[in-house]
């Protein structure tokens, strides 16, 4: 039972039925706001509009991010219909590439087992099983960010021939030009700044010899330039809004209010990495130490992994998505690390998954205390607990059953049984959100007002914009008090919002003509409303916002 990785069998059904659970799991769930419910517009208005140059958000310019994943969702769309899956198809399909590109790459560089356990590490891992399985460009940029990494580390291994050299350094170079496509020129920096630390660090400046660059750069201007120059021509605006604000101004400044203490992300690696966060201090302790050849994979994949963290770490702006890109180097030096760990190393491994799996167990009553500011709401956590319960009692019975096999010197069974109890209790905990979710975004509501609406109804949005009923509405709504994340496109286009007297008064011309309208609007605007003496009738409500109509 040592030697898993070598039966061919075992592994590719292994595979298969991971992946046959991993995009099954893709449509089990509801489109969650902000993120899930925002990309899955914008896609949907692209296919509907055919507009592909030109993103919008509710039929405003939406230009913070490029359009790599609107450009595959509304593909999705186009050739599967709406619907969840196919909203996360393309995530789902980076995460699970991610997933065997990282194996296979490993296996490349490093041999087979190392291989077999780099695919078993990341797939399991807490935040990139999460993150493949929702609808974020977080997993869209580490996807296209693992293929430059793999791809550099397969060209630039000693005894690669000189065609395997430039061809994947060519898949470097795409990969990159992909990653600006998907998130902006961090796809380009990050990458670039990791080289030049390691020719530093490594003295390996030979290795700037062995890029391609010529054929390279061209590739990534290709790939990279055209929609930039496009959307620019189209929108003279688009350039200093894309390259000053959401990267400039965004990086240095605390426009966003997502600031975060400097160690924020080295919090968020602690639940991210499990189950392998029991040996990740040493595997990065491991690939420091030099290697023989000249190519030093290991140091690359600990600076890859070590300046992401403290380039993200330094931004004013952070969200726990943006660590994600360093799971795959992480994933590759606890494989290294784990197939030469001592018993006593792969025991703490399995022990921490028990005592985390422990802890949930006790933790689990707190839950209904999230919500406070939502007390109606208190029922569906209590009903999220069962969900929450199995997938702690998952992680403590397979760090146990890990703990068993580590002493019996099992290694493959039990980097196996530790992949499987993490991907499972992740799995749990994010079917077991379903309800909660639904709720979230608002898709009830929208259920229920499809019944009401003719082709020509007009929806309000009152103080607020519900990023996932729209996708379930499959229509734009129209904006009352609310810029927000709008406010760049607004500035452009200020007539696809109104004040709300302006509202009130669209809204009595409708009711004195007898026409149908509608809004969406929170409990605040509704007894506002009910102030000013407008005619409405609530159509449905749950316990964040409520839906009206004139008639």
């Amino acid at each position: 039972m040592n030697d898993l990785y070598n039966s061919k069998k075992f592994v590719w059904g292994l595979l298969a039925a991971f992946a046959v659970v991993w995009l099954y799991a893709l449509g089990i769930r509801t489109l969650v706001p902000p993120d899930e419910g925002r990309y899955a517009e914008m896609a949907r208005e692209m296919w509907a509009t055919g507009d592909w140059i030109t993103t919008r958000l509710n039929g405003i310019k939406y230009f913070e991010k490029p359009p790599l994943q609107t450009w595959m969702n509304a593909l999705s769309f186009g050739l599967f219909g709406y619907g969840e899956w196919q909203a996360r198809l393309w995530t789902g399909l980076c995460g699970l590439g991610g997933v065997i590109f990282t194996g296979y790459a490993a296996s490349r560089v490093f041999g087979a087992r190392a291989g077999f356990y780099a695919a078993l590490a990341l797939g399991s891992s807490l935040f990139w099983v999460a993150s493949g399985q929702i609808n974020s460009l977080d997993m869209s940029l580490s996807g296209m960010m693992t293929i430059a990494l793999c791809a550099m580390l397969i060209a630039q291994r000693d005894g690669a021939t000189p065609a395997e050299q430039r061809n994947w350094m060519l898949l470097c170079w795409a990969g990159m030009a992909l990653a600006v496509l998907a998130k902006g020129l961090i796809g380009l920096v990050l990458p670039g700044a990791v080289l030049t630390l390691y020719s530093l660090l490594s003295r390996d400046f030979a290795i700037w010899t062995r890029l391609h660059l010529g054929k390279g750069l061209l590739l990534f201007f290709a790939i990279a330039t055209p929609w930039f120059v496009l959307v620019g021509l189209k929108n003279p605006e688009q350039p200093h809004f894309f390259f000053i604000h959401e990267h400039w101004e965004r990086f240095f400044l605390k426009t966003h209010h997502r600031e975060g203490p400097w160690y924020y992300f080295l919090l968020m690696l602690l639940p991210g990495l499990m189950p392998w966060l029991g040996v990740a201090p040493q595997a990065l302790f491991n690939g420091v130490r030099r290697a023989p050849g000249v190519f030093q994979p290991k140091l690359m994949l600990v600076i890859w992994a070590v300046f992401i963290t403290f380039f993200f770490s330094y931004s004013s702006s952070k969200l726990p998505g943006y660590i994600l890109p360093v799971f795959p180097a992480m994933a590759m030096l606890s494989a290294t690390y784990l197939e030469h760990a001592s018993r006593l190393n792969r025991m703490l491994a399995a022990g921490l998954l028990l005592l985390v799996g422990v802890g949930g167990l006790v933790a689990v009553p707190q839950m209904v205390e999230m919500a406070v500011r939502h007390p109606d709401e208190r029922a569906l956590l209590e009903a999220y607990q069962p969900w929450v319960l199995t997938a702690a009692i998952v992680a403590a019975a397979g760090g146990a059953l890990a703990l068993l096999h580590a002493r019996q010197l099992r290694r493959d069974l039990t980097v196996l049984t530790l992949a499987i109890a993490g991907f499972i209790s992740v799995q749990l905990i994010l079917t077991g959100f379903e309800p909660y979710g639904n709720m979230r975004a608002g898709k009830a509501l929208a259920l229920k007002m499809a019944p009401e609406l003719q082709p020509d109804t007009r929806i309000y949005s009152v103080g607020t914009y519900e990023q996932s009923m729209t996708f379930y509405l499959r229509r734009t709504v129209i904006l009352v008090d609310y810029w927000d994340e709008f406010t760049f496109g607004l500035r452009q286009q200020p007539q696809l919002s109104l004040n709300m007297q302006g509202f009130v008064d669209q809204w009595n011309q409708l009711s004195a003509r007898n026409t149908k309208a509608m809004a969406i609007l929170d409990q605040q605007a509704h007894d506002e409303l009910k102030a000013r003496g407008i005619r409405m009738r609530v159509v449905a409500e749950d316990t964040r916002r409520l839906v009206i109509t004139n008639l």
